[in-house]
């Protein structure tokens, strides 16, 4: 199952990242990535609602991909292993957060910086990984220089911070670099406003920067 949930994310290539404040609004959210082309989510735990709204996201949308994001806590892993998100995503390396997660089982994708992070998780067998912040540590070039001793290690990043239409294409170019985290495809006041059609708009183009010449 994990081989097919990170096929499905590299098929995509982009990963909605949303922090959702309102029921009222996840479905027609995730309406609005599938029909922009992009069915698959990372919901981050920042608001009270996010657990159930990936409950609801699994029973009433099951083609979408549904992950959680900004895992913090024991309490938060199991908050997304109990909801059944398919993968869980946190902005850094906590190693009681990776070792629950690997005694469950559960797809789960720490923040990585340094090289020091990056062996780190290695060392649980970790290989694919969030690099973040993406842009604000020294973005592509930085990533190409931390990765090139690993390579061999099949290691895997989902940059995520700072990315946009105008350095998309730049990161998906990277070889190790499996997807992108996409939190301007659905911005916070976009959803508050239910802006919907901007938001299909912003999964069409960047589904065509994401395969066009890569």
């Amino acid at each position: 199952m994990k081989s097919e949930i990170k096929d499905k994310i590299k098929e995509h290539r982009i990963v909605p990242v949303i922090a959702i404040e309102e029921m009222d609004n996840v479905l027609p959210l995730a309406d609005s990535l599938i029909k922009g082309g992009l069915p698959l989510i990372e919901v981050t735990f920042r608001t009270k609602i996010a657990a159930e709204a990936i409950k609801i996201l699994r029973k009433e949308r099951p083609e979408m991909l549904v992950g959680a994001g900004t895992v913090l806590t024991r309490d938060d892993l199991k908050s997304a292993i109990d909801c059944g998100a398919a993968f869980g995503v946190s902005p850094g390396f906590n190693h009681i957060i990776v070792e629950e997660a690997l005694r469950n089982n559960f797809l789960f994708m720490p923040g990585i910086l340094t090289p020091t992070d990056l062996e780190t998780a290695l060392s649980f067998g970790i290989t694919v990984f969030k690099f973040f912040p993406a842009e604000a540590a020294g973005g592509v070039n930085y990533l190409k220089s931390i990765s090139e001793p690993y390579t061999h290690k099949n290691i895997q990043f989902v940059p995520t911070g700072g990315i946009n239409t105008s350095n998309l294409k730049d990161y998906l170019s990277l070889n190790e670099v499996l997807a992108v985290g996409g939190t301007w495809i659905a911005k916070k006041t976009d959803i508050e406003t239910r802006q919907w059609n901007m938001i299909v708009k912003r999964c069409q183009e960047a589904k065509n920067l994401g395969y066009r010449d890569i």
